[in-house]
């Protein structure tokens, strides 16, 4: 009799989802990264620039909003760390579409602002913007594309 309840109890534990094996394409992260190399395929096709990279787009759209950030709060904005805002705003100063000085209230700080050239790109591009997310979610009804974005912004 023991032997029975002691078999039961090493099926139900082999059945329950816990004792699956480990599959990574189940997993939070790789499913999340795959998602992120889907939008940024599609934003590189759809977004009208092929120069211009999406922590550049978000970048350049805050900055439009904004009209002048410091260097630091923009990074915040657009939650790119110090290293990565860096190089995404010398890529830009680069082609010429941000310009930079210092802040007069603070010289340890650099203020950002749009070129008149890196104006009329992000003009141009914001109008590509809502496309690239109907393309992203396109695989979904409208009621799960609600429900994603819902719960991606609940977990960022």
């Amino acid at each position: 009799m023991r032997n029975v309840a002691k078999k039961q109890q090493e099926t139900k534990a082999a059945s329950s989802p816990l004792a699956r094996p480990y599959r990574i394409e189940e997993q939070v992260g790789y499913l999340l990264r795959r998602a992120h190399q889907r939008a940024t395929a599609i934003f590189q096709i759809t977004i009208g620039d092929p120069n211009v990279t999406p922590t550049q787009y978000s970048s350049m759209v805050k900055l439009d909003e904004y009209r002048e950030l410091s260097q630091n709060l923009l990074g915040r904005l657009v939650g790119m760390d110090k290293a990565t805002m860096q190089g995404v705003v010398r890529r830009l100063k680069e082609r010429g579409l941000v310009d930079s000085r210092p802040d007069p209230g603070d010289a340890r700080r650099t203020l950002l602002s749009l070129t008149t050239e890196g104006q009329r790109i992000v003009n141009k591009l914001v109008l590509n913007g809502p496309a690239v997310t109907r393309e992203t979610l396109k695989p979904l009804n409208g009621a799960e594309q609600r429900q994603l974005l819902e719960l991606l912004q609940r977990i960022v």
